[in-house]
């Protein structure tokens, strides 16, 4: 019978640890501890139901889009490339990582300078700042 409490004790104990665990990833940095959250992405579809004319892409499985006012007026100078547009979809919401819906296939995809959630390509000469689509 003693046996039995112990048991009881030791699985209540653990369900009460795990349950009370903080969620997402856990780092610790010299005398401080450092919390990761994972944030999920939204996909195009979401993105297109709530407005059918975004300009869109995909990249590494995030959702990116241009037209957004503040992101606009950032002054944003483009980095490395890394990537490349090698497909068009305009009539489709499954996107896949490196199709776009408005930008040409072939067209160069940047990093931009001091901005991880940004993503800048160029088209006719002209600059377009895409910000990274999440729902946190």
């Amino acid at each position: 019978m003693k046996i039995r409490i112990h048991i009881l004790i030791v699985l209540i104990s653990c369900a009460t640890l795990f349950g009370c665990s903080t969620e997402g990833e856990t780092t610790e940095t010299g005398n401080s501890e450092e919390i990761t959250t994972v944030i999920d992405h939204i996909d195009a579809e979401e993105v297109l139901t709530l407005s059918p004319d975004a300009d869109i892409f995909q990249f590494n499985a995030v959702i990116y889009q241009t037209n957004i006012d503040w992101v606009d007026e950032l002054s944003l100078s483009p980095q490395d490339v890394v990537g490349e547009i090698q497909a068009q979809n305009e009539t489709s919401t499954d996107f896949e990582d490196e199709m776009a819906n408005k930008i040409p296939v072939g067209t160069k995809i940047y990093s931009a300078k001091d901005h991880g959630d940004m993503l800048m390509v160029e088209v006719d000469g002209e600059w377009r700042n895409y910000y990274a689509i999440v729902e946190g």
